[in-house]
């Protein structure tokens, strides 16, 4: 009996693997073809075309703002109908990655052909508004939730949210229930504790490091702030892995507020210099005040970091923290410089915490939350035939 699937997977937003969505959609995409399913990608990515199973759309132009929406790494798909149609009309189901213009149009097709469709929620109301600077703006939050509801979600079989956080904010704002499926994105079986000497320029220091995007929600500032605040700053090199609209203004910031000899290294690391430096760091810090679910620190914690997580009742990352010391009040940064003194200070209190977050993330296995996802799709497929 063929238990493979034809699934279509309609990506608004798809490129260079740095950034959390397209993370995502890529280890659903690669895992599913390894499983043996016929899959389908729509997306925007011209660096996919002629790779098998990718159906290549133009991208939207924004005209005088094109600058800035490439500055912050987004290219947005324009629905193509006929391509769409083409990748949909025989499919098993419709996977939604992002809830934009072509999912929405590519639901709109999946539904007159009867074909069931699924969706992911990876985009956080802050992730929009913060561009219009409005992220603190909660009755504006609570409105795009309520838009994406009725774009989007309201007409899915089943919808996948990374945490139960997001799913409960989102059920909550939108007003509405859905069939929903708590799934963490995963960490990858590469990310283990494999201690490695520090670069010869870090010898004598603390290397503090961050794993997330130059944008304004997550909230660098702080981090730079706390540790000038700390005891001995002079100690800590701070280690900015990531890439983004702000890193002008996170360099300007930084020397202004750090000695000029004791500056972060700001750098896009590629997935071996990665594994490297989680594994040559001393301490890992998120002080993202947005977040759905933050893999990048669930990586650090599988290569045994120790984290430090801001509180911030608008990210999920804070259930991440086992105790109090794990966490800092996120608006502030002379807490954060308290909590980093303290792990610095007492190497013996670190280890005890390593050994304490041993096994935690083994729940996030990426095999196991991707056999999670097709378990989800199949579902929906099942649910055509019911």
């Amino acid at each position: 009996m063929d238990t493979t699937m034809k699934i279509a997977i309609i990506c608004d937003v798809l490129g260079k693997e740095n950034n959390g969505t397209t993370v995502a959609a890529m280890n659903l995409i690669r895992s599913l073809k390894a499983k043996g399913h016929d899959v389908r990608v729509v997306c925007p990515d011209e660096d996919r075309r002629g790779d098998e199973g990718f159906y290549i759309v133009k991208k939207i132009n924004f005209g005088i703002f094109n600058e800035y929406v490439e500055e912050n790494g987004v290219v947005i798909s324009r629905p193509d109908e006929d391509t769409l149609r083409t990748v949909i009309h025989d499919a098993d189901v419709c996977h939604l990655v992002t809830p934009f213009f072509m999912a929405h149009k590519g639901m709109e097709i999946a539904r007159e052909y009867g074909v069931p469709v699924t969706a992911s929620f990876h985009c956080q109301a802050e992730n929009i508004s913060s561009h219009l600077f409005l992220m603190n703006s909660t009755r504006f939050n609570t409105k795009i939730y309520k838009t994406l509801y009725s774009y989007v979600y309201k007409y899915c079989t089943a919808v996948h949210y990374p945490t139960q956080f997001i799913c409960d904010v989102f059920e909550r704002e939108c007003g509405h229930t859905t069939n929903h499926y708590v799934i963490s994105n995963g960490v990858g079986k590469e990310f283990v504790r494999d201690p490695q000497p520090k670069p010869a320029e870090f010898a004598d220091k603390k290397v503090i490091l961050f794993t997330g995007r130059y944008s304004r929600e997550k909230s660098h500032r702080v981090l730079i702030d706390g540790v000038a605040a700390t005891r001995d700053p002079g100690r800590i090199q701070l280690v900015f892995a990531g890439c983004g609209p702000l890193d002008e203004k996170l360099h300007e910031y930084a020397a202004k507020v750090l000695p000029a000899e004791n500056q972060p290294l700001f750098r896009f690391f590629s997935r071996p210099e990665m594994l490297k430096v989680l594994n040559y760091a001393d301490l890992y810090v998120h002080p993202a005040e947005i977040e759905i679910e933050a893999i990048a620190c669930l990586e650090a914690i599988k290569c045994g970091l120790v984290p430090v997580i801001a509180d911030s009742p608008r990210s999920a990352t804070r259930y991440f923290a086992l105790t109090e010391k794990n966490l800092f009040r996120y608006d502030s940064p002379e807490d954060l410089a308290s909590r980093i003194d303290y792990w610095l200070d007492d190497p013996d209190a670190l280890e005890r915490c390593r050994r304490e977050y041993e096994g935690y993330s083994a729940q996030f296995d990426r095999d196991v939350c991707m056999d999670r996802m097709e378990g989800m799709l199949r579902d929906a497929a099942a649910s055509r035939k019911n």
